[in-house]
C-alpha cells in the first residue's frame, strides 16, 4: 500500500471561523479559488498563483457568518456561494456580486444551511424552516438540537428529503414538514455528508461524524433504514467536526477526509473493503473547522486545504516541498531567494513597529490618563461524557495563546491523565468543610491555544466546576466559565431499554406542570434539551457509562414515573427531585416500589469491572518484587508463564493503573451505597454494618457478596 506523504502549507489567516466555513470553488483552468468566511462577518475568496494569495474579493465585516454552503442548478455546477449570519442568508458570485440577501424572519439565529437547487433548508438550534424560490414551504420543531442538516440529491431521490442531525444521538428523516422516521446513531451527530459526493448510486447513503469521535454510513431508506458501516473511537480522538470525499491516494477511489476538534486531519480509503482504512494522519494544535479536498497551491498536486478554529487556512499537499531553504541555499531560485529577503525585511520592519507601540503603551500606561481596554476574547469550549471510560472530556481552545487555567470544583472529582496535555499542573491546598474540592492551575506552555482536561465525578454529587482561563495578552485579563456536574452525571442518553431486567419504580403526583419535572429532571440527568419536547407524555432513556444499569423517565402533567435497575439511581433521584420540589413550595406524593432481585442483578453487572480492577491493582502490586527477584537471580525462566506475562506488560499495566485513579475505591463506593440504599428504602439505617460489608470486599466473591446483602 503506497504512504501518503502531505506537506502543510499555510495560505492565510482569517477571523474564528465556524464548522463548514470553507469551501472549494469547481476547478476552472488548472486550479481551484478557496471561499472561507470567519466571525468578523468576513466573506473572501482567493486563489493561489505562483504560491501567492491573490484575493478574488472580500466583503466588509458584519454579523458573524455561522455557515458557508455552495450552490447552483441541480444538474449544473454548484459555484454560487452561499452564507448564513443571524436570520439572515446571502448569495454571492464567483465574482463577488451579491445577487441574494434573504431574511428568514427565523426567531432563532440560523446555525446550519443546505442550499439544493432553488430549495433552501435553514436551521436554528430547534427549528428547520424549507425555503423554495425563497418563500416558506416547511416548518418542523425538533425534540433536541439540530447540529446539522442535508439533503438528499433531488436529481435521484424524490419527494425532496431532508435529513437533520440533533444532538440526543438521532438523524431526523423529514419529508414536507412531517418526521417521516428516527435513525439511531452511536453518538451525537455533528456534521453529515453525502457519501461520495452525490450520495452513493442511489443517492440515498449519508457520512455522519459524532462529537465522541465516531464516523458511520447510513442508507436512507424510503421506510427505513440501514447501518452500512461505522468507525469506532478505540484510540479516544477528538469529535468530528467535518468530513470530505476526494482522491488524495490518486487511485481512482474516492477517501474519506475527517477533521477533529483536537486538531487530527485523517485519511481513510475504501480500498476493497467495505469498512474504510486508515491511511494517514497529520495533526496540527487547533480545531479543524474544515476539510476539503482540491488543486488550489499548485497544478496538479492534490491537497487537503483546512480551517482551523483560530482561522488558519492552510492545505496538505502531494508536492513535495524542499527542507532546505535560505537565500545562500544552492536549491532555491533567484525568485524564491528575493521573497525571502523581502519577507525578512517585512518581518524585522513589524518587529521593530511592535517594540515601538509596546514602549508607547507602557509610557501612557504610567501616566495618569491612560486607560486600559480589557482584551475580549472567545472560547471555545466543550464538555462531553465519553461512554468508554466514564469520564469527561473538557476542551479550551482559544484564538490566543493560553497562559494558565485556574480549575475549582465545589464538588468531588478525580482528574485523570490526557496524553496530549503538554501543560504542567500543580494543585493547591483546600477546604472541603468550606465547599471547595478541587483547586489546579494549569500552566500552559508557549503558543498553547487548546488545553483538553478528564474529569471522572461521583454519582450523588453534584455541583459546579469552574475553569478560570487567562490568554498570552496585555494588559492580562481572565474569563471564567461554569460546567454543571449533574447528580446522575455518569449517565447518557439511550434510544434502547430493555423491560426484562428486574426495575425499582418511583412515582411521584402532585402539583406539578410539565414544563417543571422536566426542568426538575434536567438539573438531575445531562444530555437533555432546555425546552419542554412537545405531547402530553414526556419519555427518556439513560444507561450508566460506569455500570450499564439504566433509567427510564416518564412525566406528564401532574405524574412522574421513574423505573431503573440499580436502586441507588432511584434513590438519588428521590432527594433530589424532593429537594427541587421543596424549594419550589411543590408538594409532592412519593410511592416506591423496590424489587429486591435488582440487588445481585445490579451485583453482576459491576462483577466484572470489580474483578477486573481487583487483578490489576494486584498485578501492578506484584511488579516491584517480581523484578527485584530477577534481578537478584538474574534470569526469569524460574517465574510462572503469568508472572512473565506480568514482568513483560509492566509498564502498560502500571499506566492503566495511573490512568484510572481511585477506579476500585469507586466501586467498593457504588457497592456501599447500595447497600445502603436497599435498606433505606425499608426504613433502616445500615450504616454501622458497612465495616463488615468492606471486610467481604476485601477477599471478594460474587457469592459471598450476594448472600451478605440477602442475610442482612
Amino acid at each position: 500500500m503506497m504512504e501518503i506523504n502531505l506537506t502543510r502549507v499555510d495560505y492565510t489567516q482569517v477571523g474564528v471561523t465556524s464548522r463548514k466555513s470553507l469551501r472549494l470553488l469547481p476547478i476552472a483552468g488548472k486550479t481551484q479559488k478557496a471561499a472561507v468566511a470567519d466571525h468578523k462577518g468576513v466573506l473572501q475568496l482567493f486563489g493561489v498563483r505562483k504560491g501567492e494569495v491573490q484575493q478574488v474579493f472580500k466583503t466588509n465585516p458584519g454579523l458573524k457568518i455561522s455557515r458557508l454552503e455552495l450552490g447552483g442548478p441541480v444538474d449544473g455546477v454548484r459555484e454560487r456561494i452561499f452564507t448564513a449570519s443571524g436570520p439572515e442568508v446571502k448569495g454571492y458570485t464567483k465574482k463577488g456580486k451579491n445577487f441574494l440577501t434573504f431574511d428568514s424572519n427565523m426567531s432563532e439565529g440560523i446555525e446550519s444551511i443546505y442550499v439544493e437547487g432553488a430549495d433552501l433548508f435553514c436551521c436554528g438550534k430547534f427549528m428547520y424552516n424549507h425555503y423554495h424560490d425563497c418563500k416558506d414551504t416547511n416548518f418542523f420543531l425538533s425534540g433536541d438540537q439540530v447540529n446539522d442538516v442535508i439533503c438528499l440529491p433531488s436529481l435521484l431521490v424524490s419527494p425532496l428529503t431532508p435529513v437533520l442531525a440533533c444532538q440526543d444521538r438521532v438523524l431526523r428523516v423529514l419529508q414536507d414538514s412531517e418526521l417521516l422516521y428516527e435513525v439511531e446513531v452511536p453518538g451525537p451527530p455533528v456534521t453529515l455528508s453525502l457519501y461520495g459526493n452525490d450520495a452513493g448510486e442511489d443517492g440515498t447513503e449519508l457520512l455522519f461524524g459524532t462529537s465522541d469521535g465516531r464516523v458511520g454510513l447510513v442508507q436512507i431508506g424510503r421506510d427505513c433504514p440501514s447501518h452500512r458501516w461505522e468507525l469506532p473511537n478505540e484510540k479516544r480522538n477528538g469529535g468530528v467536526l467535518c468530513i470530505d470525499n476526494y482522491d488524495i491516494t490518486a487511485d481512482g477511489v474516492l477517501d474519506l477526509i475527517v477533521g477533529r476538534d483536537d486538531g487530527l486531519v485523517e485519511v481513510y480509503s475504501y480500498d476493497d473493503s467495505d469498512e474504510p482504512i486508515h491511511r494517514h494522519t497529520h495533526t496540527c494544535s487547533e480545531s479543524v473547522t474544515s476539510v476539503q479536498g482540491g488543486i488550489l497551491g499548485s497544478a496538479g498536486y492534490d491537497e487537503i486545504v483546512c480551517t482551523t478554529y483560530a482561522g488558519w487556512v492552510f492545505g496538505l499537499t502531494s508536492e513535495s516541498k524542499q527542507k532546505q531553504v535560505g537565500p545562500d541555499s544552492t536549491i532555491l531560485t533567484a525568485n524564491g531567494k528575493q521573497k525571502i529577503i523581502a519577507m525578512r525585511t517585512d518581518l524585522e520592519q513589524l518587529q521593530n513597529k511592535v517594540m515601538e507601540e509596546r514602549e508607547k503603551y507602557q509610557h501612557t500606561a504610567q501616566s495618569n490618563t491612560a486607560i486600559s481596554a480589557v482584551p475580549t476574547f472567545n472560547i471555545n469550549d466543550k464538555f462531553v461524557l465519553n461512554r468508554e471510560d466514564a469520564s469527561y472530556t473538557l476542551s479550551l481552545e482559544l484564538q490566543m495563546p493560553i497562559d494558565n487555567v485556574l480549575l475549582q470544583s465545589d464538588v468531588p472529582i478525580d482528574l485523570l491523565d490526557v496524553e496530549k496535555n503538554s501543560a504542567v499542573v500543580s494543585y493547591s491546598a483546600c477546604s472541603p468543610e468550606e465547599g471547595n474540592f478541587l483547586l489546579a492551575t494549569y500552566r500552559c506552555q508557549a503558543n498553547t491555544t487548546r488545553l483538553e482536561l478528564k474529569i471522572r465525578s461521583i454519582e450523588g454529587q453534584y455541583g459546579t466546576i469552574q475553569a478560570y482561563v487567562t490568554p498570552r495578552v496585555q494588559p492580562k485579563t481572565c474569563k471564567a466559565e461554569q460546567y454543571q456536574i449533574k447528580p446522575l452525571s455518569l449517565h447518557q442518553r439511550t434510544h434502547v431499554f430493555d423491560d426484562q431486567r428486574p426495575h425499582n419504580t418511583l412515582t411521584l403526583t402532585g402539583q406539578f406542570s410539565q414544563a417543571e419535572m422536566h426542568s426538575w429532571v434536567c438539573f438531575c440527568l445531562p444530555e437533555l434539551p432546555e425546552k419542554t419536547p412537545p405531547g402530553d407524555e414526556v419519555q427518556f432513556h439513560f444507561t450508566s457509562t460506569f455500570l450499564d444499569t439504566q433509567l427510564e423517565c416518564s412525566y406528564s402533567k401532574g405524574l412522574a414515573k421513574f423505573r431503573s435497575d440499580n436502586i441507588s439511581t432511584i434513590s438519588i433521584l428521590k432527594d433530589v427531585l424532593t429537594k427541587e420540589a421543596t424549594k419550589k413550595k411543590v408538594r409532592l406524593d412519593i410511592t416506591y416500589e423496590v424489587n429486591d432481585d435488582s440487588i445481585p442483578y445490579t451485583l453482576n453487572l459491576i462483577h466484572p469491572k470489580l474483578e477486573y480492577q481487583l487483578l490489576l491493582a494486584k498485578k501492578v502490586q506484584l511488579i516491584d518484587a517480581l523484578k527485584e527477584l530477577s534481578v537478584h537471580e538474574n534470569s526469569t525462566d524460574f517465574l510462572s508463564p503469568e508472572y512473565r506475562q506480568i514482568l513483560s506488560d509492566s509498564d502498560q499495566l502500571k499506566l492503566e493503573y495511573k490512568r484510572q485513579p481511585c477506579h476500585l475505591e469507586r466501586l467498593y463506593g457504588m457497592i456501599t451505597d447500595l447497600f445502603i440504599d436497599k435498606f433505606k428504602f425499608k426504613g433502616q439505617n445500615m450504616k454501622g454494618r458497612v465495616p463488615a460489608l468492606l471486610e467481604v470486599l476485601d477477599n471478594y466473591d460474587l457469592q459471598t457478596l450476594v448472600q451478605f446483602f440477602e442475610q442482612n
